[in-house]
This record gives structure tokens, C-alpha cells and sequence, in this order.
């Protein structure tokens, strides 16, 4: 049975959603993609797990680098698997584009074929799990905010808690 669990960030409220072993969502109330948690059946309890996420968020929040991270299951088809694992390994403070990781891709699949940025922003947007899988730090080519689930303001907050430097021609909330 799935288990969820409320969370207030200090950029909005937040659900943690967990299958009992692994936290598998953690999204802003109301984003985009937000899951519709009233079709199933869930069971709010405060799970060990859910203590650890919050332990991480509470770091993280104070500016500090989360030593480690909670264990996480990622559903989602082949593809987004392997974006959401890209993701993972963007070090804390610095961002990426999706073409950056459409190439990454290309490469690891040994493929000429390129892979289309288009396609690497939907399996980005589609993360189930926000600030931990860290989409946030996905920018447009010109170094442009675009593409947050959560909205470009939380973007944008969360970039400069970790202390990247917004371009000049990014979107400023």
C-alpha cells in the first residue's frame, strides 16, 4: 500500500509519497503532473523513511549538501529511467541543459542518432521526485530558466539556495 505524507517547505507545501521501503514521490501541491492521490488508495502514516526526507529537506534548505539520499524507486519507462538517473549526477551548484544530457544519452547508448531535447524535457518534467532528483538544475541552452514542474520561481529559489548565478538573460520570477 502507498503511504504519503505532508511536508511545508519553505517554498510551498510538499506531498512525500513511499511504497514502505523507498520514497517514490515528493512533488510541490498543485505542480504540474502532481499526481491524483485520490484514485488509489493511500494511507497517510509518518514512516522512518519520511523522518530521513525530512532530515534531508531541512538540510538542504539551510543551504547545506544532504550527505546522503534517501533510498529512492523511480517508476517510469526505460527512457526516463535513464534521464532521472542523468539527473542524479548533476553536482550540487551547477546546472545542465537538456541538450547536454540528450548528448550524454546519445553517448551512452553508443548512438549516432541524437536524442531530442524535447524528449529529455518530458521525462524531466515527468521527475516524480522534486529537489532530491534534482531537475531543477536543467536550464535552456542560453542558460534560460525553463521547464519546472514546480514553476520557474521555485526554480529559480532553488538554484540560488545552492548558489548558481542566474544568467542575465535567464527568466527572473
Amino acid at each position: 500500500m502507498p503511504y504519503l505524507q505532508p511536508y511545508l517547505s519553505p517554498l510551498g507545501p510538499m506531498t512525500m509519497a513511499s511504497d514502505g521501503r523507498c520514497l517514490t514521490g515528493l512533488w510541490f501541491d498543485g505542480q504540474k503532473y502532481f499526481p491524483d492521490l485520490t484514485a488509489g488508495a493511500y494511507e497517510c502514516r509518518d514512516l522512518p523513511l519520511f523522518g530521513d526526507v525530512r532530515l534531508w529537506l531541512a538540510d538542504y534548505f539551510r543551504g547545506c549538501r544532504p550527505c546522503s539520499t534517501p533510498p529512492l524507486q523511480l517508476a517510469g519507462s526505460p527512457f526516463r529511467q535513464q534521464v532521472w538517473k542523468l539527473l542524479q549526477e548533476i553536482p550540487y551548484g551547477q546546472t545542465v541543459t537538456y541538450r547536454d544530457i540528450a548528448r550524454q544519452l546519445a553517448r551512452l547508448q553508443n548512438s549516432d542518432r541524437a536524442v531530442a531535447a524535447q524528449a529529455v524535457g518530458g521525462a524531466v518534467g515527468h521527475n516524480p521526485v522534486s529537489i532530491i532528483v534534482p531537475c531543477h538544475r536543467v536550464v535552456g541552452r542560453d542558460g534560460s530558466l525553463t521547464g519546472y514542474a514546480g514553476g520557474l520561481d521555485r526554480k529559480a529559489a532553488l538554484l540560488r539556495l545552492e548558489g548558481v548565478e542566474l544568467h542575465q538573460n535567464a527568466n527572473k520570477p
